[in-house]
């Protein structure tokens, strides 16, 4: 039974508390999505066709999340017990998600086939362990704050994720390598750094369960299925931002290839870290800008404009090329102000969708509408490492290879132009984002 008496922590707790939640669970995510290829390609030492099958491998994990994330929104908007229907997820997922991020890192030392077979398992398990614990976090924030709060507590939760993104792609080459306890990186400096970056990011999260409330608790006679899919379904605005998302896939690739880019390009995977820092820079301050600008222009318009931006901006660094470290790292800066931008005006439209969808019919979706979030944001780190992962194996390229510019220029093209016209696509959908309201307000 729900604990309806349950008193409430302060409102700044509950705001540091779900920051640097998101902070440590943004650690774990950032450690798997930036470092698993070069882990797989370089350390693992999966061949150039075994490659090809890691990419098909995680195209299917993405066929498996199109059922899993609405699973996974519904188990929590029918949840009903004395911590709501939010919260109880934050604390059993936890130790999963620690677990089999680490295990993802530690391939046994066995033939290749075995190798992919047990990559392929544990992804699976992964990916059902981090929905587990991404969608009620995200569906927390949209339901303990209220909506003027609420934004603001995404956009810290954006910058202090984008911090956490800087400390584990910058960090973990370096703790890996700690790790090694040798003069090179090992297998198992990988493995052991993996490990001690999802105990620490995972234990952080757990304070999103134990400092915070639900303001909106589920009805005591519960939802009915058919109730919670069809405010789903008429919510038009939801599925707007979703699809301009998935379209915009290729903001995703510089994280996704960025270290294989930095070694092939520059002969060494630690130049990352400062094309790393670069866009976590740009992140970092869009995110606290982006309130500010939310206030002077609507979320759509704000989302248009940076968009174009994005576009014009991966266009030209194609142009100006990758020969000049230094003018990279700025445009890549600009590249990273646009996702900080873009991150923080898609959840707030999403919640704000969710919002609407509440006041238009009186039901409150937060695990359904924010499953398709979490949903979206790893269909679009899938489809951009699955395409990086594709433009070099088209290139011919493995682990101890002589690297030509042939090879070199159409893994440059593939974190450049395909992110321009990628963005540029994705501008369609957000011109046609409305809120009912709107509609109302303007007859």
């Amino acid at each position: 039974m729900i604990d309806r008496a349950d008193r409430a922590p302060s409102p700044r707790l509950q705001r540091t508390s779900i920051v640097i939640a998101g902070f440590g669970q943004n650690m774990v995510l950032t450690f798997v999505s930036t470092f698993l290829l070069l882990y797989l390609t370089e350390y693992a030492k999966i061949s150039n066709a075994g490659l090809a099958v890691v990419s098909v491998i995680l195209a299917a994990a993405k066929v498996f999340d199109a059922v899993n994330d609405p699973v996974m929104g519904v188990f929590v908007d029918k949840t009903r017990s004395r911590w709501g229907k939010l919260r109880p997820y934050i604390l059993f997922s936890a130790l999963p998600v620690a677990f089999f991020s680490a295990i993802l890192f530690c391939l046994p030392n066995s033939g290749e086939t075995f190798k992919l077979v047990f990559f392929a398992v544990c992804l699976l398990f992964w990916d059902a362990a981090y929905t587990a614990c991404d969608v009620p976090f995200w569906g927390l924030i949209g339901a303990a704050f209220e909506s003027e709060e609420r934004t603001r507590v995404i956009s810290y939760v954006r910058a202090f994720g984008a911090i956490a993104l800087g400390l584990a792609t910058l960090g973990g080459p370096w703790l890996a390598k700690l790790l090694s306890f040798s003069a090179d990186t090992t297998a198992a400096g990988w493995s052991r750094a993996a490990i001690v970056i999802c105990i620490v990011g995972m234990s952080m999260f757990l304070l999103a369960f134990f400092n915070t409330r639900e303001r909106h608790l589920p009805p005591e006679e519960g939802v009915s299925l058919k109730t919670l899919f069809a405010t789903f379904f008429k919510n038009k605005p939801l599925y707007l931002v979703l699809l301009g998302s998935i379209l915009g896939f290729g903001r995703d690739i510089v994280q996704a290839g960025g270290a294989v880019f930095a070694l092939i390009a520059y002969h060494d995977e630690g130049y990352f870290t400062l094309i790393g820092a670069s866009i976590i820079l740009g992140m970092v301050a869009a995110s606290f800008l982006s309130p500010l600008l939310l206030r002077r222009m609507p979320a759509r318009t704000l989302m248009i404009a940076s968009t174009l931006f994005a576009s014009a901006v991966y266009a030209a660094m194609y142009f100006v090329g990758f020969a000049n470290l230094y003018a990279m790292m700025g445009m890549i800066f600009l590249t990273g102000v646009t996702l900080g931008v873009f991150s923080v005006v898609q959840t707030t439209m999403i919640a704000d969708a969710v919002d609407s969808v509440e006041r238009e019919t009186g039901v409150r979706n937060d695990g359904l509408s924010f499953s398709s979030l979490t949903f979206v944001s790893k269909l679009m780190g899938s489809l951009a490492v699955l395409v990086f992962g594709m433009m070099l194996s088209f290139t011919g390229y493995e682990s101890g290879i002589v690297v030509t510019p042939q090879m070199q220029n159409t893994v440059f093209l593939s974190i450049t132009i395909i992110p321009a016209l990628s963005c540029l696509v994705s501008i369609v959908p957000f011109l046609l984002y409305k809120l009912p309201q709107e509609d109302r307000l303007r007859q």
